[in-house]
């Protein structure tokens, strides 16, 4: 399990490399949900996502054998993105393996910054093909199988513990589990009263089938949310989410796309569904807490462009 004492050194080792982004009370969505909001904004860290934290958590790890081997990452679009940032900062050779489905735009700025970008049928081809090339002799940065990159990503649980009011309920989004497992160690360590939420989208649902199964499972993918679709959670991460957070609820594509829309609306903050789930499951984690219900949403990406929001808008019509 991860301690804090592992994310603390990967909060030292990834300082002035990213960005300590805001975490700020938000009276518009107080307002709509009824309850006291607080959002840590981490859709304003480097990249676009929290995905940096990890990235260059794990390239800063790096032996200089493994550095000069290259990188190579598979992603659904945000942990790519960073890895290619990130390694382009450090200089230091990155391969990024990603589903056609992938956004266009996270294919685009990987490819700007030199990496070499390589593109599948779809997700499981990605890992398939990611897997080769490490073998091949690739370092691998996984996006969520590896405790130095949810170490990184705890370091957003880090400061919404230093930074935040008083909440009581934190929720967070689920792809493969590394954010929410380096999350909930830090908040467990620092606020250990604090309920943590996870939050999935149908059709990319490994951490609710894996709790329901009793360990990690493949999975079918079917998602609009690309950057939540991993083909299996990991032991990893598994045994933090059962052992730390209090239940993965799951919300349908459209639910998630109408939170992208009422995010812009009443935080001012331009979202990704991989971020919009987390306003439909806070509704229902209002309904079961009740009375005296403080919420702290990580808000953990942006990376959609307008195009794709109102094309997702369009097509479950709620514009």
């Amino acid at each position: 399990m991860i301690g804090i004492s592992d994310i603390e050194a990967a909060a030292e080792r990834i300082a002035g490399h990213v960005i300590q982004t805001p975490t700020v009370p938000s009276p518009g969505l107080s307002g709509l949900l009824g309850v006291p909001v607080t959002a840590k904004l981490e859709l304003l860290q480097r990249t676009g996502s929290f995905k940096a934290r990890g990235a260059a958590a794990k390239l800063l790890s790096l032996s200089e054998a493994e550095r000069a081997a290259g990188v190579v990452a598979v992603s659904g679009g945000n942990h790519g993105i960073a890895l290619a940032v990130m390694a382009a900062a450090l200089d230091v050779k990155a391969t990024v393996v990603m589903p056609r489905s992938a956004p266009a735009r996270a294919v685009e700025i990987a490819r700007d910054t030199g990496a070499t970008v390589r593109l599948t049928d779809d997700m499981g081809g990605a890992f398939n093909l990611v897997t080769e090339l490490r073998d091949e002799g690739l370092t691998l940065v996984h996006p969520f199988d590896d405790p130095v990159v949810v170490a990184g990503q705890g370091t957003v649980g880090l400061e919404f513990a230093d930074d935040a009011d008083e909440v009581t309920d934190v929720l967070v989004s689920v792809g493969g589990g590394g954010l929410i497992s380096g999350v909930a160690a830090a908040l467990r360590a620092r606020r250990p009263e604090v309920r943590i939420w996870g939050v999935e989208t149908e059709g990319a649902e490994a951490m609710s089938e894996a709790l329901a199964a009793g360990g990690p499972v493949p999975v079918a993918l079917s998602s609009i949310s690309s950057t939540l679709s991993a083909p299996s959670v990991s032991q990893l991460t598994y045994d933090h989410v059962s052992a730390l957070v209090t239940d993965v609820l799951v919300v349908p594509d459209r639910d998630a796309v109408r939170g992208c829309l009422d995010l812009a609306e009443h935080a001012k903050v331009w979202t990704e569904p991989a971020a919009g789930c987390l306003l439909p499951a806070a509704r229902r984690v209002v309904e079961r807490i009740g009375d005296g219900c403080r919420l702290g949403l990580v808000v953990c990406g942006g990376n959609a462009s307008t195009a794709d929001v109102m094309t997702w808008a369009g097509r479950f019509g709620v514009l």
